[in-house]
């Protein structure tokens, strides 16, 4: 039998409890690494949820509810998962959380083609979307790891399951545009914050990579994978800027659901 679990509100989830969300898909989700039971940020993860059910379908669960049912996930699975939960209104809305084995990302450095695409909803992490494992899976067969997304005024927002970051040799840059924040990035972005770390905000272009010192991508997964190129600009690695966010990221504490 697998350590790993399936469940719906709690109890372990059946073909007919999932068919609504695989027939439907119209649904949010959340994707955390849990380590010794224990997850960085969590109340993002919460905040997360709790404003898409308010855009999605009018109404949230109590964050209470939602932590019993990852205990309930995590009661007699390993220690180090990944866990995943989603909220659908298949009726009333309802919890499925799923565990996994553990995930650290790939090892790097990444080279990212670069498309122009606007996701649709994009500060809500959304099932589905289709066009973001289209544009990866065309990036591997032109040559690349994965694709970076650029929009119609040409600035670059984020990956497929990733958010961007980039680094001038002293500040730590985030793209302005329309994208998805991430849980990890709010992570490192309040903890650089704590530690002195200069931040901003800037449109980043293909044009403008030239002139930058080095981007990374992000997820639940890690605080940053060097990117070695997107597109036709190839990028310095600065191992210094790897390491400012890794540390940054493991200042924040772990804490049980």
């Amino acid at each position: 039998m697998s350590p790993y679990v399936a469940q719906r509100n709690g109890r372990a989830a059946t073909a007919e409890d999932l068919a609504p969300l695989a027939f439907t898909g119209f649904a949010h989700f959340t994707a955390m690494q849990v380590r010794d039971g224990r997850v960085r940020g969590l109340d993002l993860h919460l905040d997360r949820l709790r404003s898409a059910s308010l855009e999605l379908f009018g109404e949230a669960l109590p964050e209470d509810r939602i932590r019993s049912y990852v205990r309930e996930a995590l009661k007699s699975g390993p220690a180090d998962v990944s866990l995943t939960v989603t909220i659908h209104l298949p009726g009333d809305l309802e919890v499925l959380v799923r565990t996994r084995p553990p995930a650290s990302g790939p090892a790097g450095p990444l080279a990212l083609t670069a498309v122009e695409h606007e996701r649709f909803l994009p500060a809500i992490k959304q099932t589905g979307e289709t066009a973001k494992t289209y544009f990866r899976r065309q990036a591997v067969a032109e040559g690349f790891d994965d694709a970076a997304f650029a929009d119609r005024q040409g600035r670059l927002s984020e990956a497929t399951i990733w958010n961007l970051a980039f680094w001038d040799g002293d500040t730590v840059v985030w793209p302005e545009a329309a994208l998805l924040r991430g849980t990890t990035m709010g992570i490192v972005q309040r903890r650089l914050e704590g530690l002195g770390v200069p931040q901003r905000l800037q449109e980043v272009t293909l044009a403008d990579l030239p002139g930058l010192g080095g981007a990374v991508v992000m997820n639940s997964w890690t605080p940053g994978i060097t990117v070695r190129r997107i597109g036709p600009a190839p990028l310095p690695e600065a191992p210094s800027f790897v390491g400012t966010l890794h540390r940054a990221y493991e200042t924040e504490p772990l804490v049980r659901p």
